[in-house]
């Protein structure tokens, strides 16, 4: 067992089919490859990481992730569509996980090291919850698109029971940090400052610069997100694309929840 071992380690990667953005996005071809399964493969690489599951709905249009993770062999679970928060701790319930790292089908450039660094501080600073992003006022200083967020099966389950909001419920982790002095917060930073990036897909034009950035590098998945950064340099104009984007936010709930 490593140094930072604290139990088994399970990142449960969040995916439905039913985007408001980008419907079907999650199972959308990313150089020859669905998104999600470019994300699972990342994930795999993380070295702190024991286990990858997937927590989807229980919504029908969430058959065909269920079946594709069957049959890539990728532990899935079906929950609640608008009660996220429920999905995940159900989630870690059935696979039996001390640490949760909670991840996106919608972050295809996720870094494995920025998954072990994250997973490193969290262990080191002895923090309830660790994160490298924040909703303001806190700054974010990685892309949006690396997107890490850890605690401890016993924090998820303190929030699953104690989590009233709507918005609580539908981003999963808010009750860690919306309150101070409820948990011990850790937000990793880098330096020098990057959280202005924009990495992550959710409307076509983030599709459109993914698929350029895959592309670069042969459709494979071993380039980090520093040769993200170097290809900035060399295209800058690629990433022009969805510049625009309006990112949403940890107060934003899905008016869907609510039947409308």
């Amino acid at each position: 067992m490593d140094t930072y071992s604290k139990g088994k380690r399970v990142a449960i990667i969040q995916a439905r089919m039913n985007s408001s953005r980008l419907p079907g996005k999650v199972l959308i071809d990313l150089g020859g490859q669905p998104m999600l399964q470019r994300v699972i493969t990342r994930t795999r690489r993380a070295k702190l990481v024991d286990e990858v599951m997937v927590a989807t709905t229980d919504d029908a249009s969430d058959d065909p992730v269920e079946e594709f993770c069957r049959q890539q062999g990728v532990a899935v679970f079906r929950g609640s569509q608008f009660d996220v928060l429920d999905r995940f701790y159900q989630a870690a319930r059935q696979c039996e996980a001390d640490v949760i790292v909670r991840l996106t089908a919608d972050c295809p450039l996720l870094d494995p090291q920025v998954v072990d660094h994250t997973l490193e501080e969290f262990f080191k600073s002895g923090a309830d919850f660790a994160a490298n992003r924040l909703p303001p006022p806190w700054k974010r200083t990685y892309p949006i698109g690396l997107d890490t967020e850890v605690c401890y099966f016993s924090g998820l389950e303190r929030a699953w029971k104690e989590a009233d909001q709507p918005h609580q419920r539908e981003h999963v982790m808010p009750y860690f940090y919306d309150q101070e002095g409820r948990f011990k917060v850790l937000l990793v930073n880098h330096d020098p400052d990057y959280g202005a990036e924009r990495w992550t897909v959710d409307t076509p034009q983030d599709l459109e610069l993914v698929r350029l950035i895959f592309a670069h590098y042969n459709n494979r998945d071993d380039f980090s997100w520093y040769d993200v950064l170097e290809l900035k340099n060399l295209h800058p104009e690629w990433f022009a694309i969805n510049a625009g984007i309006h990112h949403k936010t940890a107060l934003d709930v899905d008016e869907r929840a609510n039947g409308k």
